[in-house]
């Protein structure tokens, strides 16, 4: 596992199509008082730089070697810019970064969100995805300083689950089935901003939503089984939705139990985020489970750290968060506690190009 690699150069940052990873690590960052466009641009060469290296397996310059000999173990490192980065910058803040609206049941904590820039590592090991973060930090010093940090884990396929197999989250459930495939009709316009978008330095690009979501485990484990099931609309064995079939058969939302109650009911997660009660919202969505040791009340600090790309929040993530909080039955088990925004521009296809390049030389 330790030799796989995943290309960082391309159209498209390698960590919005990465298969999942067994790490998922989160860090934001706010530029230092008095940082210009001169050292913002150094910053960002350097850290394409060291991420192609780190992405390969070698060694960035100053390397404390402590992944030597792990292998690039599928690290990939994604980039994104906040609103807040933009206007310390002069640059306009495109629409699709306006701030999220704040949802029913959002218990935010400012200190563990937002930021200038948001880095993305995933890896197949815990220490690989330390090492890189440590040489992005350590370069970073004098123009940009860590805001908040977070971590997350995954089932890895081929491995600790059957090739093919979908993770499960925390509450034992299957997560991630419905997620687009690249190859699905209209997966591009969805997730990615198309040629004729504005920015331009977007074009290509995504914007990830970043949320934070605390389960309610002791809640949710009260539950008899048969109603977990009936909270998410899918087997808790299988993932096969309640309507009948396998884990991938499409959703049949008016299919009837032979009580004549719908066999997902109305306030099923699956139904509510579904693409048909959200006017065709779509988002590529990624997540790492996280458990942070117990709270003072003795319940679990755990839960999912959340990742939805997308071509424009403000018609995918918000539009479905927005029914969600309100409709579906599995946010009396969530909390949302952290969130972040973040235009993650294209990848780099040039040996001496850089990550946010067009955006930087345009200032």
């Amino acid at each position: 596992m330790g030799e796989r690699h995943i290309p960082f150069d391309g159209p498209h940052q390698a960590g919005v199509l990465a298969p999942p990873a067994a790490q998922g690590w989160f860090a934001a960052f706010d530029l230092t008082k008095g940082a210009t466009p001169a050292r913002v641009k150094e910053l960002l060469r350097t850290w394409t730089r060291d991420a192609r290296l780190m992405t390969t397996g070698r060694a960035p310059s100053g390397d404390d070697s402590m992944a030597l000999g792990h292998g690039p173990s599928s690290l990939t490192i994604t980039v994104g810019f906040g609103a807040s980065f933009l206007r310390s910058l002069g640059a306009p803040v495109p629409g699709p970064l306006e701030p999220l609206p704040v949802f029913p049941r959002d218990r935010l904590d400012a200190r563990r969100g937002d930021g200038d820039i948001g880095v993305l590592l995933t890896a197949d090991d815990a220490v690989v995805a330390a090492h890189a973060l440590r040489a992005l930090v350590r370069t970073a010093r004098g123009t940009a300083d860590v805001r908040w940090q977070m971590k997350g884990f995954n089932a890895i396929e081929g491995v600790t689950v059957k090739r093919g197999t979908t993770p499960r989250n925390l509450m034992g459930q299957v997560d991630g089935t419905g997620s687009p495939r690249p190859d699905d009709p209209g997966f591009d316009a969805s997730v990615f901003a198309g040629p004729e978008s504005d920015p331009a330095w977007m074009r290509g690009g995504s914007y990830l939503v970043f949320r934070r979501i605390r389960m309610l485990l002791d809640e949710w484990d009260v539950l008899p089984r048969v109603r977990q099931e009936q909270v998410i609309g899918r087997r808790k064995d299988t993932g096969a939705p309640l309507s009948g079939g396998t884990e991938f058969t499409a959703f049949d939302l008016g299919r009837q139990r032979a009580d004549g109650g719908l066999a997902i009911g109305p306030g099923a997660h699956v139904r509510q985020a579904s693409a048909a009660a959200n006017s065709g919202a779509v988002i590529l969505r990624k997540g790492f489970s996280y458990f942070d040791g117990y709270r003072a009340d003795g319940t679990p600090d755990a839960g999912l750290l959340f990742l939805a790309f997308q071509s424009d929040p403000r018609n995918a993530f918000t539009r479905i968060q927005q029914r969600l909080a309100l409709a579906d039955e599995l946010s009396r088990f969530i909390v949302h506690e952290s969130s972040a925004l973040f235009a993650v521009p294209p990848g780099v296809t040039h040996p001496a190009a850089y990550l946010g390049q067009s955006l930087v030389e345009a200032l």
